[in-house]
């Protein structure tokens, strides 16, 4: 693994080119294309410093040039969001579920290796869904795939954090 302050040297050093490039393409952008250009940079510049073999870099970059493809299209998602109606403690559902757990410890046994086999599962597709390119990988490789993302985008929101402090010193200046 690369050293971390190097890592973020580089990301900054491509982030500031890529933004350039978006600066330079239009001039009068809005809040919401800014904030796209801006997303769009960064992601390409922290999938370029790291290594060419990670999954997660390839979905990355393969997802930003569909982003820069269809960067007239603006507009969020335009997908219904899924409602989910939470279950309380009084729910004919949840009673049955308690009966069902007290009826014989040996049962109890194989549900709770059961439910934490699920709960394992459920956490693993939860994962996936987070990192690019995730759904097509495998349990090992998600392990490394997800500490090597973490890194990069550690270091991405530390270049991030000390633009904005460098910003508001430039723009509040203490006095002398």
């Amino acid at each position: 693994m690369r050293n971390l302050s190097s890592l973020k040297q580089e990301f900054l050093r491509k982030w500031i080119k890529g933004l350039r490039k978006y600066n330079s393409q239009k001039k009068n952008m809005n809040l919401l294309e800014r904030k796209k250009a801006i997303k769009l940079s960064a992601d390409l510049a922290m999938a370029s410093t790291r290594n060419k073999a990670t999954l997660w870099r390839k979905a990355l970059v393969a997802k930003t040039s569909i982003d820069e493809s269809n960067k007239n299209d603006i507009s969020t998602s335009s997908q219904p969001k899924k409602i989910r109606k939470k279950l309380t403690n009084s729910s004919p559902l949840c009673r049955k579920r308690r009966r069902i757990r007290t009826v014989y410890k040996a049962k109890e046994r194989v549900e709770a290796s059961f439910i934490a086999k699920k709960m394992v599962q459920k956490r693993t597709r939860k994962l996936k869904s987070l990192l690019p390119g995730g759904k097509s990988m495998d349990e090992a490789c998600l392990v490394d795939e997800t500490l090597d993302y973490i890194e990069s985008l550690r270091a991405q929101v530390e270049v991030m954090r000390c633009l904005v402090t460098a910003s508001e010193l430039f723009i509040n200046p203490s006095p002398p």
